[in-house]
C-alpha cells in the first residue's frame, strides 16, 4: 500500500462537509476525487469532480491512464441511506474498500445485501459510526474499564436537539421529514452503538416511540431500555424539541453509576465524578475542533489505520449489521409488539 492513500468521496451534502474537512487534515491521505449531482459542490471538495459515482470510478480506476495520480485506494460514501446498497455494489465491482455513512440502509434486507456485496466482492466495509469515537466516550470507557467507579450498576443517555418542531422541522436535513423511521434509526442508533462500545454486547431491548410533530412521517420521541450480556441495564431517552442547557459539543448528557461512584458527561464535553454539590471535574475536553469532539476525524483515522495494518474495524460491516443495526431493528419490533425483544434468539 502506498505511503499516501488516495480517496474519493461520493456525496458532498450537509454532513459530508464534516467528512471532507476531516480528510483534509488527515496525514497520509489525499482526497483526490468527489462525486455529487451538484458539480460545484464536488469541485469544492476535491481536485477532480464528477456528477456521478459511476463516472468517478470509471475515470479514476482506469489503470495506467493517470500514472502521476494513480488509482483510488478507498471510497467514502456520504450519501443518503437509500443509495448505499448500489454504491457499495459499485465499489465492490472496482475492488475498493469502503467507509459508509450511517444509517446503514433503510431496511434490514438492504443492509444485509450491502454486507453480502462487500464480502462477495472481497472488499473491506466499515460503517462510519462516529459517536463511539467522541473523545469523551473514549475517556469514559478508559475510566470504567480501569475500575474508577467499580462494577457498573446502571447508565443513561439523555439526548436532545431543538430542530424537530414547527411546520418545517430539520431545516439542515429536510429529508428527515419523509423518513418512515426517524429518531431511533437516525439518531439513537449512535447511543445504541456507544452502549455496546462501553458495556459490551446486548441481549434485550424494550422500546417505546411516538410521533409528536404531525408534519413528519416517522417517530420523533423515544425511550429505550437495554440489557447487556453482563446483566447491566441502561436507558436511552431522546427527542428533538428542546436543547440541553448549556448547548455544547456533546449532544447529550450521560451518567454511569457504579458500586464505588459515578461518572457524568455534560454537554460541555467534560467528565465529572460524583453528583450534586459534590460533583467534581475529572477530565476536560480538549479536542481541537471538528465535529463533536473531532469524532469524524477519529473515525476516518481508524479506517485508514486499519487499511494500512489489516486490523479489524470497530464498526466492520457484518458486526455492525448484526449487533448495532440488528438492535435498531429489534427496537422497532419492540415498539410494534409492545414487548421486550430478546436479541439472542433473532
Amino acid at each position: 500500500m502506498s505511503q499516501t492513500l488516495r480517496g474519493g468521496i461520493i456525496g458532498c451534502g450537509y454532513f459530508a462537509q464534516n467528512h471532507i474537512e476531516a480528510w483534509r487534515r488527515m496525514p497520509g491521505v489525499d482526497l483526490v476525487a468527489a462525486a455529487d449531482p451538484d458539480l460545484e459542490r464536488a469541485r469544492r471538495a476535491a481536485p477532480r469532480a464528477y456528477a456521478s459515482a459511476e463516472e468517478m470510478l470509471a475515470a479514476e480506476m482506469l489503470a495506467g491512464e493517470t500514472p502521476a495520480d494513480g488509482r483510488l485506494d478507498f471510497v467514502d460514501i456520504a450519501t443518503r441511506p437509500e443509495t448505499h446498497l448500489p454504491l457499495v455494489r459499485l465499489a465492490a465491482e472496482h475492488r475498493l474498500p469502503v467507509i459508509c455513512q450511517k444509517p446503514m440502509a433503510p431496511s434490514w434486507t438492504e443492509a444485509a445485501a450491502m454486507v453480502e456485496a462487500a464480502e462477495e466482492g472481497g472488499i473491506r466495509l466499515m460503517i462510519h459510526e462516529n459517536w463511539r469515537w467522541q473523545a469523551w466516550y473514549r475517556e469514559l470507557k478508559r475510566r470504567v474499564d480501569a475500575g474508577d467507579i467499580g462494577r457498573p450498576v446502571s447508565y443513561s443517555f439523555r439526548t436532545r436537539r431543538r430542530d424537530g418542531f414547527g411546520a418545517e422541522p430539520y431545516t439542515s436535513q429536510p429529508y428527515f421529514r419523509q423518513m418512515p423511521r426517524l429518531l431511533i434509526h437516525e439518531t439513537l442508533v449512535h447511543h445504541i452503538d456507544t452502549a455496546r462500545f462501553l458495556f459490551g454486547g446486548l441481549t434485550k431491548i424494550y422500546a417505546q416511540a411516538r410521533r409528536v410533530n404531525p408534519v413528519i412521517a416517522g417517530e420523533d420521541c423515544a425511550l429505550l431500555a437495554l440489557t447487556h450480556e453482563s446483566g447491566l441495564a441502561g436507558v436511552i431517552d431522546g427527542h428533538r424539541f428542546t436543547e440541553l442547557d448549556p448547548d455544547g459539543p456533546a449532544m447529550e448528557e450521560a451518567i454511569v453509576e457504579g458500586e464505588r461512584g459515578s461518572l457524568t458527561l455534560l454537554t460541555d464535553g467534560n467528565l465529572y465524578a460524583g453528583s450534586g454539590t459534590g460533583r467534581r471535574l475529572v477530565w476536560t475536553n480538549e479536542a481541537p475542533g471538528g465535529y463533536r469532539g473531532d469524532s469524524v476525524w477519529s473515525t476516518e483515522r481508524h479506517f485508514i489505520d486499519c487499511l494500512r495494518t489489516g486490523a479489524p474495524f470497530e464498526s466492520e460491516g457484518r458486526e455492525y449489521l448484526e449487533k448495532t443495526f440488528g438492535a435498531v431493528e429489534a427496537a422497532y419490533e419492540s415498539v410494534s409488539s409492545g414487548r421486550a425483544v430478546d436479541l439472542r434468539f433473532r
